[in-house]
């Protein structure tokens, strides 16, 4: 059957050109540090987001959790918005593994951290008190429906952090469709950031691996606790090769991909019983609820629109949430939006 899904853009599957460059990658031991495909993916990462240095990890969610680790000591404080990926889709790593107790703030509805909430929420000097060493963001803030937070935003928070004595670190998953949508350098983005976590087998399709960047030091911290926690790949070259396209070539497209979800928005926007939030998409997820007077609910939506091959996942009680990627065009979309015509009529 012809799918189109659009569960996640985790769901991509490498390009001909990344399987070919994968066949032929030059690999040795990643552990060693004698992996050239991976030292290349590495330079190149760590020039793209302007730091000195960076690290391959099998996930993002490694990534996070290395930072995490290295920025704080057991019994500090991180400072993460409670909508985000950190505090909500890690499986509580940060307290688990690392001993790190969370602050959760409130994510406003452009995903941000009110900037005054976060100076309120450092911790004075006192016994009886975790100390706060942290504040983590996440760039797009995926569960504000992909919202991109701007330059000028990332540049206060830095502000906030060094005026205290904290580390700053980005969630960057989906880092290049935030770039791409305010139309800015992603070496912006992150510039005022001690650390950033980036995925390559999201929008950017590779099939597996993210990157975590920050200075000399801190990468070489996390290349030890990284060993640690078993991320060592040996003969990685053979998926960092794939890494180097999605850095070359696939971060430059995902603009595409919001263009698809606007397509997608526009034709979902008029069917009664789904209720678009304000604003989506903002860059390539398009979130929507169902209304209270629909007689089905996510899980059987989700069930039924697999009949007519559209693959969806709920993202919580009534609520749906569409992510495009570059499998998914125009012809996907056509697809798309008369099978939710179909199924809501």
């Amino acid at each position: 059957m012809s799918y189109v899904d659009l569960r996640s853009d985790t769901v991509t599957k490498p390009t001909p050109e990344m399987r070919e460059a994968m066949a032929e990658a030059e690999v040795g031991d990643d552990v060693y540090g004698d992996d050239p495909t991976v030292n290349r993916l590495e330079a190149l990462a760590a020039d793209m987001v302007g730091k000195e240095a960076s690290i391959f990890v099998p996930s993002g969610t490694m990534g996070n959790l290395l930072a995490l680790l290295i920025h704080c000591q057991r019994g500090d404080e991180a400072i993460v918005g409670e909508r985000s990926h950190i505090y909500l889709n890690e499986a509580g790593g940060m307290s688990a593994l690392g001993g790190i107790h969370p602050r959760p703030l409130r994510n406003q509805k452009d995903g941000t951290l009110a900037l005054e909430e976060i100076r309120n929420a450092i911790r004075p000097e006192d016994v009886h008190q975790p100390i706060t060493r942290l504040i983590c963001i996440e760039n797009t803030q995926n569960n504000c429906g992909g919202m991109a937070l701007p330059v000028e935003y990332t540049r206060q928070v830095g502000e906030i952090a060094r005026a205290n004595n904290l580390r700053f670190h980005i969630d960057g998953a989906r880092i290049f469709n935030a770039a791409a949508v305010l139309g800015v350098d992603v070496k912006d983005l992150v510039s005022s950031a001690d650390s950033v976590m980036f995925c390559l087998s999201k929008g950017l399709a590779s099939p597996a691996g993210s990157m975590l960047a920050g200075a000399k030091v801190f990468v070489a911290r996390a290349r030890h606790l990284r060993k640690m926690l078993g991320g060592g790949m040996r003969q990685a070259g053979i998926l960092a090769a794939a890494g180097i396209i999605s850095l070359e070539k696939m971060s430059k497209r995902v603009g595409e991909d919001h263009i698809h979800a606007k397509k997608l928005a526009d034709g979902l926007r008029n069917i009664p019983g789904i209720l678009l939030d304000e604003g989506t998409p903002f860059t390539n997820m398009v979130y929507f609820n169902i209304a209270d007077n629909v007689s089905f609910d996510e899980k059987q939506l989700c069930e039924t629109m697999s009949n007519y091959e559209i693959l969806i996942d709920w993202a919580g009680a009534r609520r749906i949430r569409l992510v495009t990627h570059y499998a998914i065009d125009d012809a996907g979309i056509d697809k798309t939006i008369q099978a939710f015509t179909k199924v809501f009529r």
